[in-house]
């Protein structure tokens, strides 16, 4: 489930990104949901709601630790939740480092396509995989279901 819900989250991401870039670069937004949601391009040097412009060296470092912690950790799951919520952190991670790694304009200090446009941030497919990863880790743990699949009991 981790490898199947990884692979497919991060072909998302990729595929979405190559479309942004050949279809939305330079043009106007386009409008899905009035107000809402549009499709607009952008290329983001920071993290999340453009934060941390100027890191992006450390993003990218950040990124490789948590890839690699998940990939270490991947071989212990037993349970569904935690197997798709770190398959999706896994996807969300690589989805952003490999455009700051080979994105211009320069390895390591590559921009992020955005094109998901809220209204108030752009995001992409890997960040929606980081979202959902953060709300199913933090519900697992909150339920005490370890990564094993065994319940812990609350004091």
């Amino acid at each position: 489930m981790f490898a199947v819900v990884s692979v497919l989250a991060l072909a998302l991401d990729q595929v979405t990104k190559a479309f942004a870039v050949e279809r939305l670069q330079g043009r106007a937004s386009i409008e899905i949901i009035p107000h809402v949601l549009s499709l607009s391009f952008l290329r983001n040097p920071g993290a999340a709601f453009s934060t941390g412009t100027g890191f992006t060296v450390v993003l990218s470092i950040i990124a490789i630790v948590v890839c690699i912690a998940v990939i270490r950790v991947a071989s212990r799951l037993r349970d569904r939740g935690w197997a798709i919520g770190l398959g999706l952190l896994l996807s969300g991670a690589l989805g952003n480092l490999s455009d700051r790694l080979f994105r211009e304009p320069s390895p390591f200090k590559g921009h992020v396509v955005d094109f998901i446009d809220y209204g108030s941030f752009v995001g992409n497919v890997a960040d929606i995989a980081l979202t959902a990863a953060a709300a199913i880790i933090i519900w697992r743990t909150w339920r005490g279901i370890s990564i094993d699949g065994t319940h812990q009991e609350k004091p």
